[in-house]
């Protein structure tokens, strides 16, 4: 992932962008093309994606890394509108393809937009003493039993700050962000 982070890093077009957003915050491909500027709490560094646009029909909050936050940050320079990632027709939010067209440029037959989630599940699993119900909430997945979803009832929010942090130094560490890439 590091590498990889690298490599997909060389290119500051708004596809790339979105790709590296998605990777970062562990969201599925619909969640980051419509996303909104409205939807950013700049000083909470925080996402909050209404149900209207999950998976599961629940909202979701996202906490935002400062690797997410410079993507951010880039894409508000040649901000149109109140998508975060537009697409080429006006208005509207970039195609389905547009990441699958990145990887496909960079040569990686081999991974798709909605693989990263497992990246990061896997990472999460393997490389860390985070509990599968943080990890699990950080993917907005429901839980399995209905008991267990009775008695969770919190965000998780500040657990899954510290969780997405560790992701986003393992994957693009701070020192090594490309700072000429969002000018």
């Amino acid at each position: 992932m590091p590498a990889f982070m690298a490599e997909l890093g060389k290119s500051t077009a708004t596809a790339a962008c979105a790709l590296r957003f998605l990777i970062l915050t562990a969201t599925r491909t619909n969640e980051v093309l419509n996303a909104r500027w409205s939807e950013i709490d700049w000083n909470g560094k925080v996402w909050s994606i209404p149900a209207s646009r999950m998976k599961m029909g629940e909202d979701h909050t996202v906490p935002l890394t400062d690797q997410a936050m410079a993507v951010l940050r880039h894409m508000q320079e040649t901000r149109d509108g109140d998508l975060i990632f537009p697409g080429a027709t006006a208005g509207g939010p970039l195609s389905h393809m547009a990441m699958l067209g990145v990887l496909k440029r960079m040569n990686r037959r081999d991974a798709t937009a909605h693989g990263f989630r497992a990246s990061f599940a896997t990472w999460g699993e393997e490389c860390t003493d985070y509990s599968d119900a943080l990890r699990e909430s950080a993917l907005a997945h429901q839980y399995k039993s209905e008991v267990m979803a009775a008695y969770a009832r919190g965000s998780k929010l500040e657990k899954r700050r510290a969780l997405m942090k560790d992701w986003a130094d393992y994957i693009l560490p701070v020192s090594k962000l490309r700072v000429v890439a969002f000018n």
